[in-house]
């Protein structure tokens, strides 16, 4: 689905869709490794499988090249501990999954200001 609201909002480039929190891990040691490029947004579910959210989110802060990526936790959580966990590991923003697909979808603006403010700033 976020792929959709990308799409409907006219977000171009890559998603890559990682499925668990050590696949996240090895996607930054392989991008500190300069095997892939580091991404412009990074959108991370809290409750992943294997390893959690909160530990993918404080790696990319480690790393040299992510450090500075806009960081957003989409989660089905909105409790207080989450937004403290989101925001104590590093996250730019958290925010709770909408239960309404048209609000879902609406994400996708929020993305596109994201990227949009990032490219400004790197100007």
């Amino acid at each position: 689905m976020v792929r959709k609201s990308l799409e409907m909002h006219g977000v171009q480039g890559e998603l890559v869709v990682l499925t668990d929190g050590e696949v996240g891990v090895v996607f930054i040691q392989e991008v500190e490794s300069q095997v892939l490029p580091c991404p412009d947004l990074a959108i991370i579910d809290l409750n992943l499988p294997r390893r959690p959210g909160r530990d993918v989110v404080e790696r990319m802060r480690q790393s040299p090249q992510c450090r500075d990526i806009p960081i957003v936790v989409l989660s089905s959580s909105d409790a207080t501990e989450d937004l403290r966990d989101a925001a104590r590991s590093g996250a730019d923003r958290h925010i709770r999954k909408p239960s309404r697909l048209e609000d879902f979808m609406n994400l996708g603006a929020l993305f596109k200001s994201i990227l949009n403010d990032r490219t400004k700033e790197r100007g």
